[in-house]
């Protein structure tokens, strides 16, 4: 049993190096390709408007009460030729929501857009079958897609458009930037770790030419470009990175414009939060069961793009290492003081902590670019969010098994609030889970688990693991306690 511990916790945090191994080069990439990115967004000029082409704007929407009239409002205000744009209220609600977006539409319809409310007969494919099914109606050369939490930047068409006079372009994606941030700890959190997505990881693989994927809004398509690539497909969660792969495959090409951002509201429920991060972690698990292959298979891809697509595509994966390097370090503790002869195997471990240096780099630089008056916040913000990421891995690693395993669940949307101050009330959202269940419960032990670990460790006078067990009771508590208190709450209905 010892001995399978020791390989257990060693196999997960040698992965884990590996992993990391891959970012490293992102960084590096990141770092070397500054002054192309700089080149890129001055050398795009903006076309005349006798020239832009015919761009339709979908907004896929599902039960958004409390945000669907901002996102119209903030749409209808892009500077873009009215003559030249539609606009499609892709609509599956099933409550009020219907109400106000109709009524919105008739406003601006007597103000001379070309907006429709779109419903479908039958709710198949969730999001995915609501884009195709806008699709067939599509009027415009290029897709832009917005979620109902976004709030476009006017400019936003005039900017990302241009690209597309190269015609082998398929997609152009735009950085999330957050409505919220401030709200809480855990949206200034949750804005953290976005950032170097869209920072390092997402301008890392537009760089170098490596796969790399439409974040499902905040972006625009080529209309040719989703037909050629097989459509929108609903059998993952994530269908935007799925089509993303097909399209890239296919010699479609991505482009990542880090300095355009599209502001969105971070979820400021812990329950939120878990399904965003469910949705998110099972589908890119689903993609990289169904696209992994195709990529080994499809000629002109280099060893160094597949090996990268295998590291993004499998990343989900990660959390299933976190859990089992998080459980396997408290026994970990004691098989150290009794074999002191094993003291060379442990020194060959400890090797492997430069995953630490790594990740604080990662997501240092973004907050170092993006802003430097808060430099100082990194080494408060890098250990809370990795504690909430460990704290998440229990509930992450079903997603991601479940991904693997082909199990299939419903499209569960994050729940929309319509907030940014700490000010702004959101519990009477009748849209969020009150429930409580196992794995919430699991949380819990799991926090008291790694509190265990921290007295064996003073029992035994080894405190080689203490601060990874503190971050490990303190992520596990904080998503235990947030989803306990915010229970609390009346109990109403589930509208996923």
């Amino acid at each position: 049993m010892e001995i399978l511990v020791l390989l257990l916790y060693g196999l997960a945090l040698m992965l884990l190096f590996l992993y990391n191994c891959g970012q490293l080069s992102l960084i590096i990439i990141y770092i070397r390709s500054e002054r192309e990115r700089r080149k890129m967004a001055q050398s795009i000029n903006t076309t005349p408007s006798d020239e832009l082409p015919r761009v339709t704007v979908q907004l896929p929407v599902y039960n958004e009460l409390y945000v669907v009239e901002r996102l119209i409002d903030a749409v209808v205000q892009l500077q873009y030729p009215k003559d030249k744009l539609d606009i499609q209220l892709l609509d599956d609600s099933s409550d009020e929501t219907v109400e106000l977006i109709a009524e919105k539409v008739k406003v601006y319809k007597e103000q001379g857009f070309d907006i429709e409310h779109i419903r479908r007969p039958e709710r198949k494919g969730f999001k995915a079958g609501a884009l195709a099914y806008g699709l067939e109606f599509a009027k415009g050369e290029f897709i832009a897609i917005f979620d109902a939490d976004f709030v476009p930047d006017p400019e936003f068409l005039r900017k990302t458009i241009p690209h597309f006079s190269d015609p082998k372009v398929a997609i152009v994606q735009t950085r999330w930037e957050h409505l919220n941030e401030e709200f809480s700890l855990m949206t200034q959190l949750q804005a953290f770790g976005l950032n170097a997505h869209f920072t390092i990881e997402q301008s890392g693989r537009h760089a170098a030419g490596f796969l790399a994927n439409f974040n499902g809004t905040g972006g625009v398509w080529r209309k040719a470009a989703i037909a050629d690539a097989g459509g929108w497909q609903s059998d993952t969660l994530t269908e935007d990175l799925d089509l993303s792969y097909r399209a890239q495959l296919r010699g479609w090409k991505f482009v990542y414009r880090e300095d355009i951002g599209s502001p969105a509201e971070l979820p400021v429920a812990m329950n939120a939060l878990k399904s965003q991060q469910y949705r998110w972690m099972k589908g890119a698990a689903e993609c990289a069961r169904k696209l992994f292959g195709k990529v080994l298979r499809t000629p002109g891809i280099s060893f160094t793009m597949k090996l990268h697509a295998f590291f993004h595509l499998f990343s989900s994966a990660t959390f299933i290492l976190v859990l089992i390097l998080g459980v396997m370090s408290v026994p970990l503790i004691y098989i150290r003081s009794q074999h002191p002869e094993w003291e060379w195997v442990f020194f060959i471990i400890n090797l492997f902590q430069f995953n630490l240096l790594i990740l604080i780099t990662f997501y240092g630089i973004p907050l170092w670019f993006l802003k430097p008056s808060s430099k100082t916040r990194l080494m408060w913000y890098f250990p809370m969010y990795s504690s909430l990421m460990m704290g998440l891995s229990l509930h992450n690693t079903i997603a991601v098994i479940e991904g693997y395993l082909g199990r299939k669940t419903p499209f569960i949307r994050t729940p929309k609030f319509n907030v940014k101050t700490a000010a702004d009330r959101w519990d009477s959202n009748k849209y969020v889970s009150r429930k409580l269940n196992w794995l919430t419960v699991m949380e819990g032990l799991l926090s008291l688990y790694f509190l265990g670990g921290l007295a064996l460790a003073v029992y035994i006078q080894d405190f080689r693991m203490f601060f990874l067990h503190i971050m490990l009771m303190v992520g596990f508590g904080m998503v235990f306690l947030y989803s306990l208190v915010q229970n609390r709450s009346r109990p109403v209905q589930v509208i996923g």
